[in-house]
């Protein structure tokens, strides 16, 4: 057994003035974990692979009017990519993470490997992991998938592990303290998406201006700038014409959505429609839907209730119950706004039996 680290933050962006720094603190404490692990210790220098695969993407979603999630790629692209090649190659057959997941290898019932949501549902990474492969599912491990976050706290404690690992963070591993705003304001400069532009209402109405598309997102409410006595929501971005569109509370419902660059993960894709629970962001509790697939990479969504901010360029992931079937991104196109409400049932009842 051996431990293998990737260096992922950016060389020298204005944000991340100590980020020199921050990397040989962490590395000065994996080294001593790793010793008293009593297991060698191998660094990566992954940064400009990481530039290129992921901040990049990042970068340019945020330029076409989307929210990317940057997580989804590195875990595709270089944890499980770069890094377990790098694994490989020094002699691992397995790469082990601290993902909170559970991985149930090919059996009887089913030839693939089936990602699981872990015991912990509060500490749910599934999300995150919706884009690998079956060759990468075969080579990882999750050691933490049947653990509770405060068993896993614990045995650290109870180790001596506690004060040499890092604090446990839910902002973007390259932006710090979660200025993304302001990361994205340095690496966009030049770009023309700093440009400010119209804030339109649903009906046509100039009700401010913006100073770039970059700063806003679907369902956001502060920040606007726009004097009313009921609140205004962003509802859609539109980078060409640099308009930010904006709308009530009941504008931000919508029950159709078209999903792009599919994966099938525990199951291969469908034949036909499929009944399943559909995630649209991490901490979004997953709702009944159907799933039609459109062409290979490409499924028409349909919720059963109108979901909240559907935001484009975010993952729609796909579940049955806690097997994680697959998932891709959600795109502009496709996207229905609810006309009403209500759950289809109330409808149906309030409006009578047509027979």
């Amino acid at each position: 057994m051996s431990a293998i680290h990737m260096r992922s933050l950016p060389h020298s962006q204005n944000q991340f003035r100590d980020g020199e720094a921050t990397i040989r603190t962490r590395e000065h404490n994996l080294k001593h974990v790793a010793a008293q692990l009593n297991i060698p210790l191998t660094i990566v220098d992954l940064r400009n692979a990481f530039d290129t695969l992921v901040i990049q993407p990042f970068l340019t979603g945020y330029r076409s009017g989307l929210t990317p999630n940057p997580c989804i790629l590195c875990n595709q692209r270089v944890k499980f990519g770069l890094l377990l090649e790098e694994a490989n190659r020094l002699g691992a057959e397995s790469l082990a993470t601290g993902h909170y997941v559970r991985l149930v290898a090919p059996d009887d019932t089913s030839q693939r490997f089936r990602l699981h949501r872990p015991r912990d549902c509060r500490k749910d990474q599934s999300y995150f992991l919706y884009g690998l492969s079956q060759h990468q599912l075969a080579k990882a491990l999750f050691p933490l998938g049947n653990a509770l976050k405060q068993e896993v706290l614990l045995w650290t404690q109870q180790t001596g592990l506690a004060n040499r690992l890092p604090e446990e963070s839910q902002e973007i591993c390259f932006i710090p303290a979660g200025h993304y705003r302001d990361f994205l304001k340095e690496r966009l400069e030049g770009t023309g998406t700093l440009n400010g532009g119209q804030i339109i209402d649903v009906d046509g109405n100039v009700r401010g201006r913006h100073q770039g598309i970059f700063a806003y997102t679907v369902g956001q409410r502060r920040g606007l700038g726009i004097p009313s006595t009921a609140p205004y929501y962003v509802i859609e971005l539109d980078p060409v014409k640099r308009i930010v569109r904006v709308g009530r509370e009941e504008h931000l419902y919508q029950r159709e959505m078209t999903v792009a660059e599919l994966n099938w993960v525990s199951i291969p894709p469908p034949d036909g429609p499929i009944r399943c629970q559909v995630r649209i962001r991490n901490q979004h509790q997953p709702a009944q839907a159907s799933v039609t697939l459109r062409a290979a990479d490409r499924a028409a969504v349909c919720f059963d209730d109108p979901q909240r901010a559907i935001t484009p360029g975010q993952a729609a992931v796909f579940y049955d119950q806690d097997l994680l079937l697959g998932g891709g991104v959600i795109t502009r196109e496709g996207l229905r706004q609810a006309t009403d409400t209500r759950h289809p049932q109330d409808i149906g009842s309030s409006a009578g039996n047509s027979g």
